[in-house]
């Protein structure tokens, strides 16, 4: 892994890490992972390793709408160089199938 000069893991890598980590979150009712589906809308990483995302679930009365946030933070938390996580989620813009992925799109034989 890259590291700056104080030890810190530069933002391009532990970027790459949280996009990672967030491709193992699945919505239990599509096989797709959440990043491929279009569900995250943002992420910001500080100085300090504060990762703030941004994130959608596909309707407000999704049935994970309880847990799926917190899969994503609780994941991102375990991520070497992250400090703290803080998950927004957010209903406008409004999830569609046009937020998906080319390797989604496929995989649902859309």
């Amino acid at each position: 892994m890259t590291e700056s000069n104080d030890g810190k893991l530069d933002s391009d890598e532990l970027e790459r890490l949280i996009v990672d980590t967030i491709k193992t979150v699945y919505d239990p009712e599509i096989p797709v992972d959440i990043y491929e589906l279009g569900l995250i809308y943002g992420i910001d990483i500080d100085s300090n390793g504060k990762v703030s995302i941004t994130m959608t679930l596909t309707s407000p009365a999704c049935p994970v709408a309880e847990t799926l946030p917190v899969e994503v933070d609780k994941k991102i938390r375990l991520i070497d160089g992250v400090t703290d996580v803080n998950i927004e989620l957010v209903w406008d813009p409004p999830w569609s199938p046009e937020r998906m992925s080319e390797a989604a799109r496929l995989e649902l034989n859309l």
